[in-house]
């Protein structure tokens, strides 16, 4: 797979202090070898779920300090890095952000940074043009990058984004 990056508010930086887990979630990724004829969104998110388990990322931790809050759950955590997996509506972005922050600034201090990802436009076009899979309406990548300037003054953690380009 090839996908894009970008950092927010230093996100790239701070993730390259664990060096060996940017390239683990990076490898991760580029590893996967789906078949896009059967890639739908939430096939997509089991296929990442499977991987990232494997390799020792924490599924679905709670982003308070009770397990009992079942929306309130990122993704993956390992080693203070935490990531959102985001395939849904874009309206999702201000909540999965949101997560990220509490995680980071409250008393939780359970991150020093978030993984965002998602998929581009291109992706999200080839997928419905050439496979016949439902991809319209999901949050893409350009439009995190658009809303990222308007959220500067409530998610202060930093954020690497993951746009999943090709398959």
């Amino acid at each position: 797979m090839k996908f894009k990056t970008y950092s927010y508010r230093f996100g790239e930086q701070v993730l390259n202090s664990k060096l060996s887990l940017k390239h683990e979630i990076e490898d991760t990724l580029k590893n996967l070898s789906p078949e896009p004829k059967e890639l739908s969104r939430p096939r997509f998110n089991e296929i990442l779920d499977t991987e990232f388990v494997k390799i020792g990322w924490k599924p679905q931790p709670s982003v308070f300090s009770s397990e009992d809050d079942a929306y309130a759950k990122m993704d993956f955590l390992k080693e203070r890095i935490g990531i959102e997996v985001e395939f849904g509506h874009s309206s999702f972005i201000g909540i999965d952000l949101l997560k990220f922050q509490v995680s980071s600034y409250s008393a939780l201090d359970k991150i020093d940074v978030g993984v965002y990802m998602t998929t581009t436009k291109d992706f999200q076009k080839k997928m419905k043009n050439e496979y016949n899979q439902n991809w319209e309406g999901s949050l893409t990548f350009e439009k995190v990058l658009r809303y990222l300037p308007h959220f500067k003054s409530a998610i202060q953690v930093p954020v690497y984004v993951i746009g999943i380009d090709d398959v």
